[in-house]
């Protein structure tokens, strides 16, 4: 990983980022489970699923959210801070062998309550391997103006 300065000037409407993907495993299920204390049968038991309409277990939202941000964290930007993600939705099921990886698009740039900085809406969408977006949310930062 390395530091990289870009500043409010610098993020261009319409810019777009490609993450490589990560194939969602039985053992994140587990684990997300163990931090979370989520363990509802929709994401654990494999024979109660299968009576379901889906059939298979289906990831948990949360976890989702998490490893699909993950991988967002490519570089870090020491002129800006995460005030946090609105607008977040789940969108399409996700399963165990399913691997997602995330587009960021610059969608919006506004002033900040502070003159020296600004606000920046990253728009993200994390998609499968058939490229079907499963979530949607936007990251809202806060950037230093140069």
């Amino acid at each position: 990983m390395y530091f990289k300065s870009t500043f409010f000037e610098d993020y261009q409407l319409e810019d777009k980022r490609v993450t490589l993907g990560r194939t969602i495993t039985e053992t994140d299920f587990v684990v997300h489970a163990g931090h979370t204390g989520d363990f509802f049968p929709h994401h654990m038991d494999a024979e109660w699923c299968a009576t379901q309409p889906f059939k298979q277990r289906i990831a948990h939202g949360t976890m989702i959210f998490s490893i699909g941000i993950g991988l967002t964290a490519s570089e870090i930007n020491p002129e800006a801070m995460s005030k946090g993600y609105d607008k977040l939705r789940f969108v399409k099921a996700v399963f165990i062998g399913d691997t997602i990886h995330s587009e960021i698009t610059i969608s919006e740039k506004g002033e900040s309550k502070r003159p020296e900085y600004g606000t920046v809406t990253e728009h993200v969408e994390i998609i499968n391997q058939r490229g079907e977006v499963v979530l949607v949310c936007d990251h809202l930062l806060v950037v230093k103006k140069k």
